[in-house]
């Protein structure tokens, strides 16, 4: 009996934490929000001129390309972090904590994304292109207006997995004092020692965007196939 007494007062006091703590992660889960947004933005224009470039005949510019996707996918997105925060200071050029994350995490999606869109492209028939310049159209004409459209419908469900770790990866922004929705979380654990009732509103948050998210392009791919017929 004592235990389900005590159970019962334990969970009050859990949600009790939860709806006091709720309010206060907006701020965070609004930077979370910001970081997202413009690194998936500018990850999307990173990985589409790395991705075409990389189709491109010039030997030089495919190896610069294949050289950072290299780089950035073979180290930890938290290193990346470091070494434009902590790191570029040293060679004299200083970046505010919110560009550095923003700039971190682009170049980070965007090594991703680039070989999304580089397998996107490749996959649409080259008799298109064929096509398009026997039309008259320039090789970069083909590409915008016959090539690229297609590419982008079939890469938007693995854009939209890209999306979700993207605002996920955002939470590593914490490091650098960004005060987003883990960081807020490890202060507020941290001043009243109430720690699972904490990590657990902010999971909650982290779902709902992500849910959201996943929502949101699921009406895009869908609106993407009722064009198409």
């Amino acid at each position: 009996m004592n235990v389900i007494m005590n159970f019962g007062n334990g969970l009050i006091e859990f949600f009790k934490t939860v709806f006091e703590f709720a309010p206060k992660f907006i701020p965070g889960v609004e930077l979370t929000l910001e970081l997202a947004f413009f690194s998936i933005v500018l990850g999307m224009l990173i990985g589409l001129i790395v991705a075409v470039l990389k189709l491109t005949k010039y030997k030089f510019l495919k190896k610069l390309m294949n050289f950072y996707i290299t780089i950035v996918r073979g180290t930890p997105l938290l290193l990346q972090l470091y070494f434009i925060f902590f790191g570029l200071p040293s060679l004299g050029i200083m970046i505010d904590s919110f560009p550095s994350a923003i700039i971190a995490l682009a170049l980070h999606n965007g090594a991703y994304i680039s070989e999304i869109f580089r397998g996107s492209i490749e996959s649409i028939d080259y008799g298109q292109r064929e096509a398009a310049r026997s039309l008259g159209m320039t090789k970069w004409q083909a590409m915008k207006r016959v090539v690229l459209p297609q590419a982008f419908k079939r890469s938007v469900p693995a854009l939209g997995n890209q999306f979700i770790i993207a605002v996920k990866d955002s939470s590593l922004a914490s490091v650098i004092t960004i005060t987003e929705t883990m960081l807020l979380a490890r202060q507020f654990s941290a001043a009243t020692f109430n720690v699972f009732p904490i990590y657990f509103t902010a999971g909650v948050y982290y779902l709902i965007i992500t849910m959201g998210l996943t929502k949101l392009l699921s009406i895009v791919e869908l609106k993407l196939k009722v064009n198409e017929r």
